[in-house]
């Protein structure tokens, strides 16, 4: 008898021929793969029409909805490729009996290599400079300096604690905001945890990297953003939807912040935002978690997690949102299937 083999929706477009070995690592694990056709990201829609059989999918920013969940009734892992779960409805996921594997633990040294970049760049007027050069001038812009100026970071995980420790090289006065706190951590690394109000008057840098979820949506508007030192610098490597666009405009037009960095944007790409047109803003395309090293951690942590799921294994609730689901019947007749 012919065992037939469970399908993995390898959601992922970006990684292009890097993808391939990763895509060949699950086949040899005895799975077929089905590969995004789409050249971006798989629509909602698009999405429900392809789920129908597939066991596990390594999951990209697509939208995973209650609409998705109960149109997907073979769908039993989605390996988040990364650590950010906006995009998926992990209520909705526990409900139809789906597990959220996570990459946790993978990208937060990539991030925070990045957010050191954009502060630098921003501080150093790196870019400003350069273009300057390129079209023959030599007059350089002075900046204010990113030795002993003070950083807030707003959300102190493993990506901000990284951050963290990079900043005590520039011997900067590091403050943090979050509501759960390690003050071990604090302790080693002369992190000073303040309420968010107080950061945002004090820091030179705020550097986000809090969770996008319904009680930090926007958490950067108007409002904080008044409260933010004249002059000050605003890095954003977590979540678009952190900061509200329209107010950052108008903070960086008026002279209020001196400059931004960003990797991430409310839509992406963030076609025909005004956001682009800025000199003093350095943009990234969502790349601050992702380098060549970074990439093998992820997808093979994607990849583990889904062999283990398919065996009837736990591959540690560390790395699972919702490890409850595993023990409901539901789970456990569906993933003895073959």
């Amino acid at each position: 008898m012919t065992v037939e083999k469970k399908k993995i929706l390898w959601a992922l477009y970006h990684l292009g021929e890097r993808g391939i070995p990763f895509i060949r690592q699950l086949e040899g694990k005895g799975f077929e793969v089905l590969c995004n056709p789409h050249g971006t990201f798989y629509k909602e829609d698009e999405l429900i029409a392809t789920l129908p059989g597939v066991f596990a999918t390594v999951a990209g920013v697509e939208p995973y909805t209650e609409r998705v969940f109960q149109a997907a009734p073979d769908l039993r892992v989605v390996a988040r490729y990364g650590v950010g779960y906006d995009m998926i409805d992990v209520a909705a996921a526990t409900r139809h009996g789906v597990v959220i594997a996570m990459a946790f633990g993978t990208n937060q040294e990539a991030v925070a290599d990045c957010t050191l970049a954009l502060m630098t760049a921003l501080v150093r007027n790196i870019v400003t400079n350069h273009l300057r050069m390129k079209s023959g001038g030599w007059r350089a812009t002075m900046s204010p300096g990113l030795w002993r100026s003070t950083v807030g970071i707003i959300g102190l995980g493993r990506i901000g604690k990284a951050v963290a420790r990079r900043c005590r090289g520039f011997d900067m006065e590091i403050l943090a905001y979050d509501p759960v706190q390690d003050s071990e951590f604090a302790r080693q690394h002369g992190v000073s945890y303040v309420p968010l109000e107080q950061l945002l008057r004090r820091s030179d840098i705020v550097s986000v990297h809090a969770p996008h979820t319904p009680q930090t949506d926007n958490m950067i508007n108007r409002d904080t953003l008044a409260l933010m030192k004249p002059g000050a610098f605003l890095i954003n490597t977590a979540r678009g939807g952190l900061v509200e666009e329209g107010a950052l405009y108008e903070a960086l037009t008026t002279g209020r912040l001196a400059g931004a960095g960003l990797d991430v944007f409310k839509v992406e790409p963030p076609v025909g935002s005004p956001l682009l047109k800025l000199d003093n803003v350095i943009l990234s395309p969502h790349i601050a978690g992702s380098d060549l090293p970074t990439e093998v951690r992820v997808a093979d942590r994607c990849i583990d997690s889904i062999a283990a799921l398919a065996r009837g294994e736990n591959p540690g609730s560390e790395y699972l949102l919702n490890p409850e689901v595993l023990k409901t019947g539901r789970w456990s007749a569906s993933a003895r299937k073959s």
